[in-house]
């Protein structure tokens, strides 16, 4: 199978059923699959080797991905937001990319050695007029390239990660049955396209049924008033739109007609604080915690509403402490946690988590594949599984401290400071240090009208932790600088050297 074998099953299947956009714009699984070869011949026509697509959410998203399938090509979708030096450089070394872009201008084509061309996406793939013309597709192997994805390089350079057919259509039959929605199913997208959720979240709707209603640009208001208006009954946020849906709630904005029946929160972890708020303003929503990486071709372990519940609802420490999990892995994949040696770890000990099972990619196209003789995957995530099979994330590897020689895992630290009254967000790095290697520098940002100070914060670290996790620099932010999906990006916070006592 491939993501043309997806298509087609939604084109027998939901023909007739509006599959994407609004309710008064929109395409059925018919017009998809038509506009999606028409858009491939254009592909082949032009000898486009590998499409980019550098536009906001919308019906050209799926449009573009599906007729780089139908042409046999790679899918590489790109933040056009990033600067106009990095988007050339990384179009300069694909094979003949052919660029879709909301906005040309954004990458400057002379550039870019043998473009294909570039195109508008407005006025290449979403024209209603598309549907017209078939053609027998081109027919990708298991093991050709499906999409391409930079990783979010929070703490080193992107990466541009591999996923072939195979591993996206093993992430789909392992997720969701085909045709499992209901045709009043809906779902709203709010992540950028250039994230394995946006992939994830286009292929298993899909393939059970579900609308797919895209939200261009998000705002908590425009996000609820979508939901509304749209009939949305499932959706999937990263934690900072969370946050911002959970304060436009609190402030008083309406939850009703809402028909919401799931919500997915992952990218990145989730502030306590904004979980306990959410389940309260939203009690008759099931909430899902996803956990996953580009690289395995989306989520891996799931805290399903039901586990959310029981452990909201638990006066027992250990259960009520799920809330802080991601779950318990898929059923088709397994999640073993190795120590520096190599060796599983017990039950409650942290090491680094490791990752199998056929979705799982784990190849970079500058490195080549990292998986292991027996395919296990090294996620560079460091963690623990709990006597129940929960699993605890608590970092990246990559992140941790030396201090003086002693490793310090910035989660626990970030866990005590994240507890302080008046604490918004915190994030624990590693600053240079000439004496130590590195010191401990914790960036917070207050919440509005906090007074803070930073002896108060290390006082309340020390009292908690031992002395030498106490953090040498404590640093007010008004915001810290996140990725589109809600990760810190630690690596520009390190780059700060403030004097050990600011």
């Amino acid at each position: 199978m491939n993501l043309l074998t997806i298509l087609e099953m939604v084109e027998a299947g939901h023909g007739d059923r509006l599959v994407l956009g609004t309710q008064s714009r929109g395409l059925t699984g018919s017009q998809l699959a038509a506009q999606a070869r028409r858009g491939g011949l254009h592909l082949t026509a032009r000898g486009a080797r590998t499409v980019i697509y550098m536009g906001e959410n919308g019906l050209a998203f799926p449009l573009a991905l599906f007729a780089s399938a139908s042409a046999g090509i790679p899918f590489l979708p790109l933040n056009y937001r990033l600067a106009r030096e990095q988007l050339t450089a990384i179009a300069g070394r694909q094979e003949r990319p052919f660029i879709i872009a909301d906005d040309p201008s954004h990458l400057h084509s002379g550039g870019v050695a043998g473009t294909a061309g570039i195109a508008e996406w407005g006025d290449l793939l979403a024209r209603p007029d598309l549907g017209g013309g078939v053609a027998a597709p081109a027919e990708p192997g298991p093991g050709d390239e499906a999409v391409l994805l930079m990783t979010s390089g929070t703490t080193a350079a992107p990466k541009s990660a591999v996923l072939r057919h195979r591993h996206l259509v093993s992430y789909v039959l392992g997720t969701v049955d085909f045709g499992s929605a209901t045709p009043d199913d809906a779902v709203i997208v709010s992540v950028p396209p250039y994230h394995i959720a946006a992939v994830a979240n286009l292929l298993t709707n899909l393939y059970s049924g579900r609308r797919i209603v895209y939200l261009e640009r998000f705002t908590a208001a425009r996000w609820l008033d979508t939901v509304a208006a749209e009939g949305v009954t499932h959706a999937m946020v990263v934690p900072t739109m969370l946050a911002r849906i959970v304060d436009e709630l609190a402030a008083g904005a309406p939850a009703a007609p809402l028909r919401l029946r799931s919500l997915s929160y992952g990218g990145a972890p989730l502030a306590p604080s904004v979980l306990q708020r959410a389940l309260a303003l939203l009690p008759d929503v099931g909430f899902v915690n996803a956990y996953g990486l580009t690289e395995t071709s989306s989520s891996v372990a799931v805290l399903g509403p039901g586990d959310h519940r029981e452990a909201a609802a638990s006066n027992d420490p250990a259960v009520r402490a799920r809330l802080g999990s991601v779950g318990r892995p898929l059923p088709h994949l397994e999640i073993e946690i190795r120590d520096a040696g190599g060796a599983a770890c017990a039950p409650g000990q942290i090491g680094q988590i490791y990752v199998r099972g056929a979705q799982v990619a784990g190849e970079y196209r500058e490195t080549g594949p990292v998986t292991d003789d027996e395919g296990w995957f090294p996620t560079r995530d460091e963690g623990y599984l709990d006597a129940g099979g929960f699993l605890y994330v608590r970092g990246r590897s990559d992140d941790t401290i030396i201090r003086g020689g002693e490793n310090i895992a910035p989660a626990e630290i970030e866990e005590v400071i994240q507890q302080m009254p008046g604490v918004a967000e915190v994030a624990v790095v590693g600053l240079p240090s000439e004496e130590w290697g590195q010191r401990i520098g914790a960036f917070v940002v207050p919440e509005p009208g906090a007074s803070l100070a930073g002896d108060d914060v290390r006082a309340f670290v020390q009292a908690r932790l031992r002395s030498a996790k106490t953090p040498d620099a404590v640093i007010f932010l008004s915001e810290l600088p996140h990725t589109a999906t809600g990760k810190i990006l630690r690596r520009k916070l390190s780059a700060l050297s403030p004097a050990p006592s600011t």
